[in-house]
């Protein structure tokens, strides 16, 4: 059996230290249980924080998404791993987790009326009150941003023009897309959509921020003001 009371941190060369290693020689260099051992700081009286760390990695199959799912009460039956480590380790694979979530996805770039329809199935789809988007396109017409302007009732919802140009000049759009849902599945818009449309495009000439298309939402089809000819 290994002596662990050999490799103590503070016996180690400098360069082989996880703190010192990873200002000497960056963080790529570090194995997992290197990472693992600078968060809980410090190993038992035989046990290196280190060795500790590969312990607890060996438990899950030195897989970190079976870590991620150990709670701090898991994390507390290893001895030398108290309540403060335990919550180092949680809070750093959480953070990890958090940062995957918000990696940049992919631009959609949109070509189409049919295009903003898909896009939007996600938000629209199955809704039983109207939601008011606004999708905010680069010049190539990629997807900056979806963003929610409203949310209203089973028939109307309310869209600020002041709030959605406000939005658009924030993300330096060139371009915006508006698009609502009617929960009652009529395609044909309203006059309050009409005279809506048509003060939101006026804005955007002026501003020289075009409103490209108005698509109205159903769970069975969708209505383009560009397609016919509206806009």
């Amino acid at each position: 059996m290994e002596d662990y009371r050999s490799i103590r941190i503070s016996a180690l060369a400098e360069e082989d230290r996880p703190r010192e290693k990873l200002l000497l020689r960056g963080k790529s260099h570090l194995t997992d249980a290197e990472l693992i051992a600078i968060l809980i700081g410090s190993g038992t009286r035989y046990l290196s924080a280190v060795d500790l760390s590969r312990i607890i990695l060996k438990s899950v199959g030195n897989d970190l998404a079976q870590l991620a799912k150990l709670s701090v009460n898991d994390l507390k039956k290893f001895k030398g791993i108290g309540e403060a480590k335990a919550i180092s380790i949680v809070s750093a694979l959480e953070l990890g987790r958090r940062r995957k979530v918000a990696e940049p996805q992919k631009k959609t770039k949109i070509n189409s009326s049919a295009d903003v329809y898909q896009l939007m199935r996600q938000e629209l789809q199955d809704e039983s009150v109207e939601f008011f988007y606004a999708l905010f396109l680069n010049r190539s017409n990629l997807v900056i941003k979806k963003q929610l302007i409203s949310q209203g009732g089973t028939s109307a919802t309310i869209a600020d023009p002041k709030l959605i140009f406000k939005y658009g000049m924030e993300y330096l759009a060139n371009a915006i897309i508006l698009v609502h849902n009617h929960p009652s599945g009529s395609l044909k818009p309203s006059t309050a959509d009409l005279n809506l449309t048509k003060k939101l495009c006026l804005v955007g000439q002026n501003l020289e921020l075009p409103v490209l298309d108005h698509v109205i939402f159903t769970d069975v089809g969708y209505f383009s003001f560009a397609d016919e000819g509206m806009i």
